[in-house]
């Protein structure tokens, strides 16, 4: 029985604590307002998310991801959820640039890390600590998870730009397994990280969909590429 289906994946119950995560091929931008199919897109984002959980578990995050377990499916534990997205910004753009005198491209001195409240009927707001905790998330959790995005972000800049590739922005979810511990969920892929070519600056991820700018299966094909890779 599927316990979860969202607009881009479907949560399938496993036993002993895990589940089937499905990546499906269908697109959306804008809230919704936007979709699209593209055959092939989930195994991408899945083949993509479980090389980019492997870099980090080996650098010492702690994820969910346990396995692959087909093209488009991986095996990972399963989380408690927590409704927050924690989106992590190293360069201006989208909508960062309409809340800063910025202009879009400008490298930040540091990282911005924003909170979100995950709720497609209240357009997914941003939120702050004080809101975050309205809703039973503690000091003490929000300072964790966003430890691990820190982390998460000074390890897969550097991995990106080994490859050619800008880390621009992404956004994480979080869950506390049944140990309490609070890990990373949900996928790390094109859909959820803005990524641009380091030499051209285009894009290599949901915004060429989003904005009509190539083709989007060519667009995730490269990156792929890059990240399997000897370069």
């Amino acid at each position: 029985m599927r316990v979860y289906e969202g607009k881009a994946k479907r949560i399938v119950p496993l036993d002993e604590g895990k589940v089937i995560m499905e990546f499906k091929d269908d697109a959306t931008a804008f809230n919704g307002g936007k979709k699209g199919e593209f055959k092939g897109k989930g195994s991408l984002n899945a083949q993509i998310s479980a090389v980019l959980f492997r870099v980090l578990e080996e650098r010492g995050v702690k994820t969910h991801f346990i396995g692959v377990a087909g093209d488009n499916r991986l095996i990972v534990e399963r989380l408690r959820m927590y409704p927050l997205e924690v989106v992590v910004r190293n360069v201006v753009a989208g909508s960062l640039k309409k809340r800063l005198p910025l202009a879009e491209g400008t490298e930040l001195a540091e990282p911005i890390v924003e909170l979100y409240y995950k709720d497609d009927d209240l357009g997914d707001p941003m939120i702050n600590r004080y809101h975050a905790k309205a809703l039973g998330i503690s000091e003490g959790e929000i300072d964790e998870m966003e430890r691990i995005a820190l982390k998460v972000n000074e390890i897969l800049k550097e991995y990106f730009a080994s490859r050619g590739v800008v880390l621009v922005d992404f956004k994480l979810e979080f869950g506390k397994n049944g140990r309490g511990e609070i890990v990373l969920g949900d996928e790390i892929s094109p859909d959820t990280c803005r990524l641009w070519d380091a030499r051209t600056k285009g894009s290599l991820d949901k915004d060429v969909f989003r904005f009509d700018r190539g083709d989007l299966m060519e667009a995730y094909g490269e990156l792929y590429r890059r990240l399997v890779g000897d370069s």
